[in-house]
């Protein structure tokens, strides 16, 4: 399992940076009450248990439902949270950009975590890891967690031990040494492999692979036709043998989705036609972000699916739309008329979808000469739109459809401040 470099070419080392408990550690940074109290964060209506702090998650498991768990919670001192989406995202946005300023190159991997490559870099990487802990902790109260390795397999393998053992690793694990990642993949189960899940993890005890050792020694072409070249991909990068490079940018979605319960269910046709219309607002944000257009959307409503007391309904229509275009106005529009041909009244809806389909890059689509373009006036009005909600915060501008307070809108009875994103939220600090 040795790393043999390329002759001439420095050997590959990578490090992940990880938040630690993400959503429960951006709760605490304007709550330096709760340093120490355990905290769940609920999911859309304040449904279930999305994410748990170290301390909550031995009395609290992923998933559990809020109605089933309030006592418990209760009991252990456990606080609870709505799920405050423009918050993490905030706070997100400004670990990134403290460790991208570290490094040469990274890769935004998730909201929580980014890959850096520290190929070549001079002196002591632990130390590294270290400083970058500090910084982060400094300048966001976000505690972080730092592998590092020579692949992005073990990278990640090197941050969840990091994690693990955060009392001996102090939050840094390096395993470019050859005895620590074999301490590590020899202690570490199978099933915490990136990319092993768990009826993979059926098929690898099935076999006899149990730890990531065994799976590190075990033949990687056989896996991969046997399973997946993606599998195969990662018994080489337990090895020793990088297959995943940085991704200096993620490509664009090829599908755009906003979707979400609604708080209360709705029987008749306007509330639902204001919720579609805030979600096609949401999702055509989403496409300009990324400098596409959309010629298709398909907009999908439907009722609770469980409840054995209530009738069912649910059905979607695909709209084709006059033209490729990013236009909130326009994709408005035709979401609202697309609900008119989809309610059925009797019904108690709960839930509706607006999905942007056939995304393209400008330029990219082929119609004839005398096919309808997108106005210019539409291209500046979207601009001028988007660069007064991205300073003074979303919604400052929004079509007219598009309410302010709906009576719909998801159950967050239990949701922080927005601190950073609301001018009638700031923090304040009490001088007595």
């Amino acid at each position: 399992m040795n790393i043999k470099p390329v002759s001439g070419a420095a050997v590959q080392v990578f490090a992940l940076a990880d938040c630690n408990s993400f959503y429960a550690s951006c709760e605490r940074v304007f709550r330096p009450d709760l340093a120490s109290t355990p905290i769940v964060v609920l999911s859309n209506n304040d449904g279930c248990v999305i994410a748990r702090s170290y301390d909550a998650k031995p009395f609290v498991k992923m998933g559990a439902p809020y109605f089933q768990i309030k006592d418990l919670l209760r009991r252990h001192g456990i606080v609870a949270f709505s799920s405050n989406y423009a918050l993490y995202g905030q706070l997100s946005e400004r670990v990134m950009t403290i460790i991208e300023s570290m490094v040469c190159k990274s890769e935004v991997y998730s909201i929580d975590e980014i890959f850096c490559d520290l190929t070549g870099m001079p002196g002591n990487l632990t130390d590294f890891g270290r400083q970058i802990r500090a910084r982060v902790f400094k300048y966001t109260g976000i505690p972080v967690g730092v592998g590092i390795a020579h692949t992005k397999t073990l990278a990640k393998l090197a941050n969840h031990t990091a994690k693990r053992l955060q009392a001996q690793t102090g939050g840094v694990v390096d395993l470019c040494d050859p005895f620590k990642r074999d301490w590590v993949l020899r202690n570490t189960a199978v099933e915490e492999v990136w990319g092993i899940g768990r009826r993979m993890t059926e098929h690898m005890h099935a076999l006899g692979i149990h730890t990531a050792m065994d799976l590190a020694k075990a033949d990687p072409t056989v896996l991969g036709r046997k399973f997946s070249v993606v599998l195969e991909k990662t018994v080489r990068e337990l090895a020793g043998t990088s297959c995943l490079a940085l991704e200096d940018a993620s490509p664009p979605k090829q599908e755009i989705c906003c979707s979400r319960a609604f708080g209360v269910r709705l029987t008749a046709i306007e509330p639902i036609k204001e919720a579609v219309a805030t979600y096609a607002q949401r999702a055509s944000e989403k496409l300009r972000a990324q400098q596409s257009l959309c010629k298709k959307i398909r907009v999908s409503i439907r009722t609770g699916m469980f409840s054995p007391d209530e009738a069912r309904y649910a059905n979607g229509v695909v709209v084709e739309l006059p033209y490729p275009t990013n236009d909130v106005r326009l994709i408005t529009k035709a979401a609202t008329q697309a609900v008119e041909r989809l309610f059925r009244a009797g019904f108690r809806y709960s839930k509706a979808e607006v999905l942007l389909l056939d995304l393209r890059q400008p330029g990219e689509f082929t119609d004839d000469l005398f096919a309808h373009t997108q106005p210019a006036a539409a291209d500046k009005v979207m601009h001028v739109l988007d660069q007064i909600n991205g300073r003074w915060g979303r919604g400052t501008l929004r079509a007219a459809a598009v309410p302010a307070a709906p009576a719909w809108a998801m159950r967050r009875e239990l949701m922080s401040n927005s601190y950073t994103t609301r001018l009638d939220q700031l923090w304040t600090v009490n001088a007595n």
